[in-house]
């Protein structure tokens, strides 16, 4: 809940090529400066940083922003935590608006359960180094797995003394709640005494995507009937397990360079790959996948490959977070590993190429994998091979996104190959399910949100479902003259509060909202739309903002659209380019009065070429019904459109309309 105050403080100090080069080393090129991207592996840098626009983009893999929005993606932090990172840069005491208590106490719990969480932290890792029972018990376990001193460190491994209340007392002598220490699962109460939950045991500390404690993970060292192998930390206001992925602090950067996630089962399996330098590994902690996990794998990557064992557990283990994986847009390859080993077991066999080279040569397309295991149960049971027929037509039918479109057909393809059956006949199974899909969301929308006509299914439901039949995305079809519209946006946002005319002191913005349309309800794009409202709803409210308001707007989406549509390097063109190849540029002194008139234009001919055509269809109409007042009444309508058409064709230069 950070002021607006505090937010306008942080953005007047912020300086892009000072955050960005924190991170990136950058040189100066012209207006701008270049860089290798932090995005992606490069060896010719294609990072440019544009001081004036005060944005980054890359001509390599896309990526593109301002400040916030890189320390976000750099760092993996939340708007508000890039905020606070930007603060602390600038020392900028940070205003905080009133919350309700409810949330309030959350946060204080919250804070609170971190603190306890550092100071735990702290205190394992002291004892596993500075204490004779941590070096004997804990330190020589850790060196017996191969890990070195460096990746204990590295990973804040810990011990927690064999005594009954060592560290309770500790941490009850430091002044901490008795009542939080049970919340974080540290303490708990036996005969009426607070005792250490994880006494005798190695620690795992969990951290969140900035680096916090979220929790511990702690392991047994002696064989123990009575007691489970490992003790996790209770879920609590801080740490919820189906949200969390082991190591994904320390595998971030190696992630997003290497444009994958290498998912495994346990702890020390994630610290072996990165002492051995296979760093783009996480863990699930020994749970099936949850849709919470996935989708923090594809804020790095949409590429997951999951290295189980080699047994029919493991197998099963990663197959159930198959179809979860697939709905959420990951394109998932499946590594076994030889039998009786696990991927600590195996790198420390193999070493750190061998393994690497072992992934790219055993990599398995996780469906068609799924396919044929499936297959080898089935048999010659034709019950069976229906169900399996089933199964996978459903699973293909979670691949529902445009952009996978050719990915789904080819699995279709490969899968009617491998099943012996109709390719067509699979690809309506396919779009069953598809609709079934469809039907069941929309009906349980209209149930939710009960409409005068009942439940009957939308237009939009049944477009889709149309579209289905063809497996074709209806937004994929509905391309739009978005490049225009996107055009009036990136005036607005430029060049808004510029003088239009200079006799009545308007402005660009006065001249396009005073006109008599409403380029909202003209606009297709749903982006453009939100930021004409948003735009709309600030000047009528007297309070114009230039391009920075949007652009570091708190919806990180929105903002990065922004970006994007700001970026145009045709407007970099120096006078020297002009020069010498006689190229125009598209923003002189004053050409914004040009090019506004000129998108303005096109967007209100496109909507004049709209109604010539349906006008044209009522002519049509008329004369076939022999009513010959409309139709005279439609003809002067056509003339009178057709002059304006003329009006406004001359207006936009040498824009051609097509």
């Amino acid at each position: 809940m950070i002021s607006q105050n505090s937010i306008q403080q942080i953005l007047s100090r912020i300086d892009i090529v000072e955050i960005v080069g924190s991170f990136v080393k950058l040189k100066k090129r012209g207006a701008n400066y270049l860089g290798l991207c932090p995005f992606h592996n490069e060896k010719s840098p294609s990072f440019t940083v544009s001081p004036g626009k005060e944005i980054y983009k890359c001509f390599g893999c896309g990526a593109s922003g301002n400040s916030i929005s890189f320390i976000m993606e750099h760092e993996k932090y939340s708007y508000v935590e890039a905020l606070r990172w930007l603060a602390q840069r600038y020392q900028i005491e940070l205003e905080e608006t009133e919350v309700s208590p409810e949330l309030k106490q959350h946060q204080l719990m919250a804070d609170s359960l971190f603190i306890i969480n550092n100071y735990a932290r702290e205190y394992f890792t002291d004892t596993l180094f500075n204490k004779e029972e941590g070096q004997n018990v804990g330190l020589s376990y850790f060196e017996e797995r191969g890990f070195s001193e460096g990746t204990i460190k590295k990973f804040q491994l810990g011990y927690c003394l064999n005594t009954f209340d060592a560290f309770a007392k500790s941490a009850l002598n430091k002044g901490y709640n008795l009542e939080y220490l049970q919340k974080t699962g540290l303490v708990t109460i036996r005969n009426d005494q607070p005792a250490d939950n994880y006494r005798g045991r190695v620690i795992f500390p969990i951290h969140n995507q900035s680096g916090k404690i979220l929790g511990f993970g702690a392991r047994i060292l002696v064989k123990s009937d009575r007691a489970p192998k490992y003790i996790n930390s209770p879920e609590n206001e801080i740490y919820v397990k189906s949200r969390v992925l082991y190591g994904t602090y320390f595998a971030r950067h190696a992630i997003d360079k290497l444009n994958e996630c290498l998912l495994v089962e346990g702890y020390t399996d994630v610290i072996s790959l990165h002492q051995a330098g296979v760093e783009n590994v996480v863990a699930s902690s020994g749970t099936s996948l949850t849709q919470d996990q996935l989708r923090l794998i594809k804020k790095y990557t949409n590429n997951l490959t999951i290295l189980y064992d080699g047994d029919s557990a493991g197998v099963k283990a990663a197959l159930r977070g198959l179809d979860m994986a697939i709905e959420e847009g990951l394109n998932v390859k499946l590594v076994l590993l030889p039998d009786k080993e696990d991927p600590d077991s195996y790198v420390q066999k193999i070493g750190a190429e061998a393994f690497r080279e072992f992934i790219k040569e055993n990599k398995q397309d996780f469906v068609l994998f799924k396919l044929q295991l499936s297959m080898q149960e089935a048999g010659s049971d034709s019950n069976k091979k229906s169900q399996l027929v089933n199964e996978i037509a459903e699973t293909i039918s979670k691949i529902d996104k445009a952009e996978d479109f050719t990915r789904q057909q080819d699995y279709i393809r490969q899968c009617s190959q491998l099943l012996h059956i109709d390719e067509q006949g699979l690809i309506q199974l396919v779009n069953k399910f598809i609709r079934d899909r469809l039907v069941k969301r929309e009906q349980a929308y209209a149930r939710n949100n009960p409409a005068p006509s009942g439940d009957e299914l939308s237009e939009e439901a049944i477009a889709a479902m149309e579209a289905a039949e063809t497996g074709i995305s209806v937004d994929s079809l509905i391309n739009g003259h978005e490049k225009q519209e996107k055009a009036l946006v990136k005036i607005l946002l430029r060049f808004g509060d510029k003088p239009f005319k200079e006799e009545d002191n308007s402005t660009v913005a006065d001249y396009i909202f005073h006109l008599p349309y409403d380029f909202e309800a003209l606009a297709e794009s749903e982006l453009v739309k939100r930021i004409l409202r948003e735009y709309k709803a600030l000047y009528d409210a007297g309070n114009l903002q230039d391009k920075r308001w949007f652009l570091y707007h708190e919806d990180q989406q929105f903002s990065k659209e922004i970006a994007n549509i700001l970026e145009d390097k045709e407007a970099d063109l120096s006078m020297k380019w002009k020069e010498q190849f006689e190229i125009d540029t598209v923003y002189g002194d004053d050409a914004y009065l040009k090019d506004t008139l000129s998108t303005t234009n096109y967007l209100i001919l496109r909507k004049v070429k709209k109604l010539i055509y349906e006008n044209q269809a009522e002519v049509q109409k008329a004369f076939k019904d022999n009513d010959y007042e409309a139709a005279k009444s439609c003809l002067e309508m056509q003339k009178h459109l057709n002059t304006l058409e003329k009006e406004l064709t001359n207006g936009m230069g040498t824009v051609i309309f097509k």
